[in-house]
């Protein structure tokens, strides 16, 4: 099946912009400037909620002059074009004026969770040669200070709160609030070219340190282009991305995706809880929302109480990321909150959705949708070892219809990589000819939808059977007593592989040899003896990452006594990392 056409796309929704895609592009201008220098500086941009109910709410003026006064502080500070200023912040008001701020003057942003420990944030500033550092009073005491001097190339801390007597005698520590309070605002945009680099993502793997995927100002252009067609955004509406910025997803979506299309964006503060979320949909009157499986998967653990006292009535959308979503999700969003959950797909390196259900299209449940305008996929034929057969003129070949291949992107387009930061080589290996590989092994039905079957070493082997962990996945959440389920291959003398699955459990329900076999007897129902799970093992808590996917290289390893690689971007760990143990 061919590619879809992406030309002449680009070229509208440069049309737009007020950059030029081989010219001068500035993020920061973009999502702010362009907006107030058209009339909407009145608009709010910004709402955010405290953990103990505290409110800030900020128009585009007022984010733009707030950016600007953040601006002169990093100038004032010494801050040039190509410097690196990294975050560890939870998500305060200051965290997304910061990160602003940074491209405005033509430096680069690179977010980190604020659950890392120390040795995560060692090795992804070391790499990212970070020189200026933004975070709170609390991380600083807890976090940064006990490692200063294992940041060589850090010069200044922007601290938000007190920090007392903390001082060093290399790295300047800074109460952030008071150089605001005296700042000389820095009103100019830097005049930075659409290559040039903006974001630094770190992004982890099974062995070998974190990949550092660069990002370039010509990103926003894909960034308004999806929050548009994917998340269906408009000026008007009031949009609710739950992800963290240390998280792509909460830079993207959370922050330059929203402030592109110029609509007004809801922060929270705190961490998941239901009762707290549905209270922000309604009293905020979300009108888009974008969350990850996981939430949705706690929502519909905690069942829909909390949702009956408040109504939802002005949310019209609803999408999710992380993860593919299971079937069942969708089936529940329909049943309890009377909304269609509309998945998507795209990685760190993609930069934006790639792949959507988008609203004016059918959603089939348990599918990622087909591609967005301006971007062109394909599924590629693999040989049994993993790579991509060519043909006679060593070009890929595509997949046919359902069958399985990996997903791979064609061409270029605004958000691209355009890197791993020092790692040339492993940049290059994820290419072939024109085509993007994502490492994610999928399908393509007759009418162009593409279904997720496993990330290429998660597929399983048995018997003849090509098995993807996810099918088997979603069978077992369909029944009521599974909240979450992972599933690996393990080796078999006689099979190759045999499948094996791992369940947390919903509420009200405990893990016995009955229910064991209830939940074999459900799987060989819906998948057939040849696919279904030759066991089954509780496990309290899945290792999920805090985007919400499962880490199945973690079952597998802790199952064959294997080393677990990178954990630090594993929901619950403080920084963990095989690669620094």
């Amino acid at each position: 099946m061919a590619t879809r056409t992406v030309s002449g796309h680009w070229d509208a929704v440069w049309d737009e912009l007020d950059g030029d895609p081989d010219g001068e592009v500035n993020i920061a201008a973009e999502v702010m400037d362009r907006h107030v220098a058209r009339g909407r500086g009145d608009h709010v941009a910004l709402r955010w909620s405290g953990r103990r109910g505290d409110r800030v709410e900020l128009t585009y003026e007022e984010l733009l002059n707030a950016c600007c006064r953040f601006a002169g502080v990093l100038r004032s500070l010494g801050a040039r074009r190509g410097d690196r200023v990294f975050a560890l912040c939870t998500r305060v008001p200051e965290l997304y004026v910061g990160a602003l701020a940074t491209l405005r003057i033509g430096a680069v942003f690179s977010p980190l969770f604020s659950a890392f420990g120390p040795l995560p944030i060692i090795e992804r500033m070391t790499i990212g040669e970070g020189r200026f550092l933004l975070t709170t009073a609390p991380l600083f005491r807890r976090k940064v200070a006990p490692i200063l001097d294992d940041l060589p190339g850090l010069d200044h801390v922007l601290v938000l709160g007190d920090v007392g007597d903390l001082r060093h005698e290399r790295v300047q520590v800074h109460d952030l609030r008071a150089l605001l309070a005296e700042a000389t605002p820095d009103t100019e945009p830097e005049p930075t070219h659409a290559e040039e680099l903006a974001l630094l993502h770190f992004t982890s793997g099974t062995t070998g340190t974190p990949k550092g995927a660069m990002h370039v100002h010509a990103a926003i252009a894909a960034h308004l282009n999806s929050a548009r067609q994917a998340l269906d955004l408009c000026p008007d509406d009031v949009f609710w991305c739950t992800a963290d910025p240390g998280w792509v997803t909460g830079t993207s979506y959370g922050i330059l995706g929203p402030l592109a299309v110029g609509c007004t964006m809801v922060v929270d503060e705190a961490e998941f809880d239901a009762a707290r979320w549905y209270g922000i949909l309604a009293d905020e009157r979300v009108t888009v929302w974008y969350t990850a499986p996981t939430a949705i998967r706690r929502l519909m653990r905690v069942g829909d109480g909390a949702r009956e006292a408040r109504a939802l009535d002005t949310v019209r959308f609803v999408a999710s990321v992380g993860e593919p979503l299971n079937p069942e999700a969708v089936v529940w969003g329909r049943e309890h909150l009377g909304l269609t959950i509309h998945d998507n797909w795209w990685q760190t390196e993609t930069g934006a959705i790639m792949i959507a259900n988008r609203a004016d299209a059918a959603v089939k449940p348990g599918s990622m949708g087909r591609p967005i305008d301006g971007i062109a996929a394909g599924v590629l034929r693999r040989d049994e070892r993993g790579a991509i057969v060519l043909d006679d003129h060593d070009r890929p070949t595509e997949c046919g219809i359902d069958e399985i291949g990996e997903l791979a992107i064609r061409g270029s387009w605004p958000s691209r990589f355009r890197g791993y930061l020092g790692q040339e080589e492993r940049y290059r290996a994820c290419f072939v000819d024109d085509w993007y590989r994502s490492g994610d092994l999928a399908r393509r039905d007759v009418d162009g939808y593409f279904w997720f079957v496993g990330r290429g070493d998660d597929l399983i082997k048995s018997a003849g059977h090509l098995i993807g962990p996810f099918e088997v996945e979603s069978a077992l959440i369909e029944h009521p007593a599974v909240a979450e389920a992972g599933v690996i291959g393990v080796p078999d003398e006689t099979m190759g592989e045999v499948v094996k699955a791992f369940v947390s459990l919903a509420p009200g329900h405990d893990f016995d040899d009955a229910l064991r076999r209830e939940l074999m007897a459900h799987a060989r129902r819906r998948l057939g003896p040849a696919v279904a799970p030759r066991e089954i093992e509780h496990r309290t808590d899945l290792p999920t990452t805090r985007s919400g996917k499962i880490m199945r290289r973690v079952l597998r390893a802790r199952e064959l006594g294997l080393p677990e690689g990178d954990l630090s971007t594993m929901e619950g760990a403080e920084g963990a990392t095989g690669g620094l143990r």
